[in-house]
């Protein structure tokens, strides 16, 4: 059996994420109160009921806060039983969740008329202080601010879904710094000192997986050296961290724009380590955004 529980803060995208689960055949349970989480799974492990074997239950946005630690031990305990468990947690800046809630014109659910005065802001910074626990227990955090319900359904089946059982699944992501940097990166390196195929007018519309921009990179002694030391490091480093029942490591590479030296550098590393680790997956997020607007 295997088990995802989604969480995060109301408006991020849990019910995309749960929907995306379900198209691919996952079983799912929305608005499960976290103190009944356990009365549930216990319910459903092990049962011989084929539709059960993969379990994705959306827990409810709002929960008692001393419900909340024992997810987490219900976790360990099931993963010590040989059971597949992860725990999602999705969020986005107060800024854009603001902006969904005014644009579906939903109630926070954390501003009943038993809250008094509470503002939509202080309904989010509140839920943010209470769901603290989750996201610091969490295998995967997800911050979909700047990104579309399509992006997200992508990211669901790819890094949740479809990777390889009991393996780390690592992620290599290009974008660009003026974009800012991705929240869910674990390492973060910055390519803007390389050479920059940009100033080559020839080289300008392309990208980093064009071959004349791959050909352009590959002759620098310096772009070699970097990614060599990237390669070094995390090659010493991702054991170690999948040793620590890590399930999904995300390293984003930064140039200025997301165009080239970051695309180029991406695929490379993606190159290297798809023997060790066949689920891995590459995101050119400035180049999607591009795409998006064309």
């Amino acid at each position: 059996m295997e088990l995802v529980v989604v969480s995060g803060l109301s408006g991020s995208g849990k019910s995309v994420a749960l929907a995306m689960l379900e198209d691919l055949q996952w079983y799912t349970l929305d608005n499960v109160p976290a103190r009944l989480l356990s009365l549930v799974v216990g319910e459903l492990v092990g049962s011989e009921d084929a539709k059960f074997e993969r379990l994705a239950i959306g827990l409810d946005a709002r929960p008692r806060a001393e419900d909340l630690p024992v997810i987490r031990s219900l976790m360990d305990e099931l993963r010590g039983r040989g059971l597949r468990c992860q725990l999602i947690y999705l969020h986005a800046s107060e800024n854009v969740l603001v902006q969904r809630y005014l644009d579906t014109r939903r109630r926070h659910p954390h501003t009943p008329a038993q809250a008094g005065d509470r503002t939509l802001a202080s309904a989010i910074q509140y839920e943010q202080e209470l769901l603290a626990p989750l996201a610091e227990a969490a295998d995967l955090v997800l911050d979909t601010s700047a990104t579309s319900v399509h992006e997200l359904r992508d990211i669901i089946r790819n890094k949740v879904a479809d990777q390889p059982r009991n393996q780390l699944s690592l992620q290599f992501e290009s974008f660009g710094f003026r974009e800012g940097v991705p929240k869910d990166a674990d390492f973060v390196f910055d390519a803007r000192f390389l050479p920059n195929p940009y100033w080559e007018p020839d080289l300008r519309p392309l990208t980093g997986r064009d071959a004349a921009v791959a050909e352009f990179l590959a002759a620098s002694p310096t772009v070699e050296a970097y990614i060599g030391d990237m390669t070094r490091f995390l090659d010493r480093w991702i054991g170690d961290i999948e040793s620590a029942n890590r399930s999904y490591l995300t390293v984003a590479v930064g140039c200025t724009g997301g165009r080239h030296r970051s695309v180029y550098i991406v695929e490379r590393l993606a190159e290297h380590f798809r023997e060790a680790f066949p689920g891995v997956t590459v995101r050119h997020a400035s180049l999607e955004r591009l795409e998006n607007e064309q």
